[in-house]
């Protein structure tokens, strides 16, 4: 409820004690909102009719003052005098072109907001926004009627038409309907509670404004509100939050403006960061944990690292497995932190070799060759094996895989061709003593043998068992390896300052023109036929002075070498000259040397006398 301020007229320093005279509409004049004519509307059973009364003359033109948009014109009837005041604030003088303009004014207004039905003639009831029902309708409906009451013709300045007074009486009822008629609105309504909002060039409260001692001023705030520029707010915010729902989720909304430059150009620049400033640019937040997670900026970390599956010449061994995740593993590589743990055990010892191929593990325990299934995890077995591959009298010396098959040597003079996915085997004498090593490329065979000779044969069905070249040496032949070149053709002989009895127990080639090797002088050399066929480019040596039975390489920085004592594994940066890690596989007396051992990027396993050992890095 407002109540006028004294002076005004039919307030109490006018006198006014009873009902203050309404005047009566002119005939042919109807209230806006009722089709039976003129009737009278009943007070509020908390405001008595003096209280009800015609704003003082000055309010129309302090509201026009107080109101954001231009001020409205005198609010006067079609024929030059003041209107009479509607029942619902339409703002109606003696035509009936603005009343019709007011109705059409509403109705739109009503569509637009969606509020539920409420009657045009009671001012300001049924809104529907929770708390004050009637305050929104109240606003909307004195600034209709104020601009429609402007249209309907000139009138004598200073006069308030009919419009500003019913739109302050609507707003005394709209006040009053909150706790009465207007709960029906609210439950109409779309039930959004009372809040303020801030929209571009105007701000709306929904709660109603406190007019007690400032006149005729809330009524000119009421008026500067209207329904237009509610729904051109409302359309807005829509137009802003489809923009958001349509921007790609792989872009960041907001951010610094490096985010928003072009991928290829960031990626140029993140390229220059190492490895722990692009773990911390990965912190910052999603976007830049998935755009950091790209290969291309991690290969050239990776390259650099141990054991990440790239060779020297950048090959990707492992292009499946992000390179991320290669590179966190290798840091466990360099940092000697692992698990470990054994996957086989034998009841007496054994002089086992062993491959590797796909999720397979091939092992040699004694005359036959056992074919094992790794789990997903990499560092367990399945422990019942897939194949069993037999043939030989005697222990299997050295096997190795090619083209679906497996070629092993045996203690017994024979090799032996096996086919991996059926029970084909072959075995047919090759040498007079026992055969140490054997090695198979491009569809030829070559086995070493005690005997002091080297041999030459077919892997073809038809011509198995035909020596097609025998090359005589001048002591025991104890490891074997065919160049990728395939010449066929004694090239050199690597060294000749050797001791005697420094053999070479493992051999292998990285390219063409590069290769590996160690042996009984305890060292690991590394050769380059392009340089020097005389003396190696660089060795490195076993600290304790122990021979070497086998070596392993990434084709990269990586190096891993078994020695003869404890079951030594040792891990070298080829790129050092000291040894990296070493790890004791066996106590005192159960001392064994590694005979053999193979690596991936996240495990390391290594056959001794009665144990295969894993050394898991992924999960130390």
């Amino acid at each position: 409820m407002h109540v006028l301020p004294p002076g005004a007229p039919g307030g109490p320093a006018d006198g006014g004690g009873g009902s203050a005279p309404w005047p009566a509409p002119r005939s042919g004049s109807t209230a806006a909102g009722v089709r039976g004519g003129p009737r009278s509307r009943p007070a509020p059973p908390h405001v008595t009719r003096s209280d009800m009364v015609s704003p003082p003359p000055g309010a129309a033109a302090a509201a026009a003052r107080l109101c954001f948009g231009p001020g409205p014109r005198p609010l006067m009837g079609s024929q030059g005098h003041p209107g009479p005041p509607g029942n619902g604030g339409s703002g109606e003088g003696e035509g009936g072109e603005a009343r019709k303009l007011q109705e059409g004014r509403v109705a739109r207004g009503k569509r637009r907001k969606g509020k539920g039905k409420a009657g045009a003639g009671k001012g300001g009831r049924g809104s529907g926004a929770e708390g004050k029902p009637g305050l929104q309708k109240a606003k909307e409906t004195a600034g209709l009627g104020a601009e429609a009451g402007a249209r309907a013709g000139p009138g004598e300045e200073g006069e308030g038409g009919g419009s500003v007074e019913e739109g302050a009486r609507g707003f005394v009822r709209g006040d009053e309907g909150s706790a009465g008629e207007g709960k029906e609105a609210r439950g109409r309504g779309d039930g959004k509670k009372a809040e303020w909002r801030v929209r571009p060039g105007r701000r709306e409260d929904a709660r109603p404004g406190r007019a007690q001692g400032r006149g005729s001023q809330a009524w000119g705030c009421i008026a500067g509100a209207g329904a237009a520029g509610v729904a051109m707010a409302a359309a807005a915010e829509e137009e802003e939050e489809e923009a958001a729902a349509r921007e790609p989720a792989g872009l960041p909304a907001a951010g610094p403006a490096l985010l928003r430059l072009p991928e290829e150009l960031l990626l140029l620049i993140c390229s220059y960061l190492d490895m722990r400033a692009l773990g911390r640019l990965a912190q910052v937040c999603r976007w830049l944990r998935r755009f950091t997670s790209c290969d291309l900026l991690w290969r050239r970390i990776a390259r650099a690292s141990l054991n990440s599956g790239f060779t020297r010449l950048g090959t990707d061994l492992m292009a499946s497995v992000p390179v991320k995740e290669r590179v966190k593993v290798s840091q466990n590589w360099r940092l000697g932190r692992c698990r470990e743990g054994i996957l086989l055990k034998w009841r007496c010892s054994q002089m086992p070799w062993m491959q590797l191929e796909g999720d397979s593990l091939y092992i040699s325990q004694a005359n036959f060759i056992l074919a094992y299934q790794f789990r997903p995890d990499g560092a367990s077995l399945n422990r019942r094996p897939l194949g069993v591959f037999a043939g030989h009298d005697e222990d299997v010396c050295h096997f190795v895989l090619a083209n679906s098959h497996i070629i092993s040597a045996g203690g017994d003079g024979k090799i032996g061709v096996h086919k991996i996915h059926s029970t084909f085997t072959v075995k047919y004498s090759a040498h007079e003593q026992e055969v140490n090593c054997v090695d198979c490329r491009g569809g030829i065979i070559v086995s070493g043998s005690r005997d002091r000779t080297a041999k030459v044969w077919p892997l073809a069905s038809g011509r198995l068992g035909q020596c097609l070249h025998t090359i005589q040496t001048e002591d025991r032949v104890w490891s074997i390896a065919i160049s990728p070149v395939l010449s066929g053709q004694l090239m050199t002989h690597l060294g000749s300052d050797f001791p005697p009895g420094a053999g070479v127990l493992d051999v292998m080639y990285e390219s063409p023109s590069t290769l590996l090797s160690c042996g009984y002088d305890t060292y690991v050399r590394y050769w380059d036929l392009r340089a020097s066929v005389r003396k190696c480019v660089m060795e490195w040596e076993e600290p304790h002075d122990s021979t070497l039975y086998c070596l392993q390489t990434d084709g990269n920085h990586l190096l891993a070498t078994g020695s003869s004592y404890y079951g030594v594994v040792r891990l070298w940066d080829r790129r050092q000259r000291a040894c990296l890690h070493a790890f004791p596989l066996t106590s005192t007396p159960l001392s064994s040397p590694v005979y053999c051992l193979r690596f991936t990027t996240k495990h390391l396993y290594a056959a001794l006398s009665y144990n295969l050992h894993v050394l898991d890095f992924q999960n130390p």
